[in-house]
């Protein structure tokens, strides 16, 4: 049974959330503290964090799980609505952003596709490099080196790049390009891609992500 890490302060969202994750063995947090403790002492399959929480904020709690791993599902669900705050939940590795008041049966379902996905990642057991151009992804290690010279990325920009590079001189649209980082296409938002795409660019190289207008975006070496 997967352990699911709630880390609320607020003690009636995690009792609601409990009532409708009752498939999934839970782990509760009051406060990111306790999440951190939580963290290092048991096995933690997906975590659902909120932001504004005492003595460890939910962006610094999804900080130290990425640093643990970078492949734990994290699902925020925040009070937080603007724009600004989505973007910075994803690009510090957040994989999904849900927003107060909530429906409990899209949190359910949320968790549900998360684990599957993380399921099929699993047994795909990845082992391979890809390499076009100058450019090479390992895939098990969570690495990119460009020349040589590794090129430090986000979790979700790996993750677009990973796409894109496994499908050299193939169009994926915004849709497509969003749901390989944050498997939500229908909160896609299109500034969100451009950064992406903009920093990808700063970081292996303008000549390699070309723009197809009207499309989407493909990988060329």
């Amino acid at each position: 049974m997967p352990n699911i890490l709630i880390a609320d302060d607020e003690k009636e969202i995690i009792r609601l959330l409990k009532i409708y994750l009752n498939d999934y063995n839970v782990l509760e947090a009051n406060d990111g503290q306790q999440a951190l403790a939580i963290l290092n002492s048991q096995q933690v399959d997906l975590a659902i964090v909120d932001i504004m929480m005492p003595k460890v904020d939910g962006y610094q709690l999804i900080t130290k799980i990425r640093e643990k791993s970078s492949y734990i599902p994290v699902i925020i669900i925040s009070a937080k609505v603007s724009l600004s705050d989505r973007i910075l939940g994803m690009d510090i590795g957040a994989d999904d952003y849900i927003t107060k008041p909530f429906e409990p049966l899209e949190v359910q379902a949320k968790v549900r596709a998360q684990l599957r996905r993380l399921s099929a990642s699993d047994a795909f057991a990845k082992t391979e490099t890809v390499t076009v151009g100058d450019v090479i992804l390992n895939v098990s290690e969570c690495t990119v080196t460009k020349d040589g010279v590794t090129v430090e990325l986000t979790k979700n920009e790996f993750k677009v790049l990973e796409l894109l590079m496994g499908n050299p001189r193939r169009v994926f649209t915004k849709e497509q390009i969003y749901e390989s980082a944050w498997y939500d296409a229908d909160s896609v938002d299109d500034n969100t891609i451009r950064v992406i795409i903009s920093r990808l660019r700063d970081k292996v190289g303008a000549e390699h992500i070309k723009t197809i207008r009207g499309l989407g975006y493909r990988y060329e070496e």
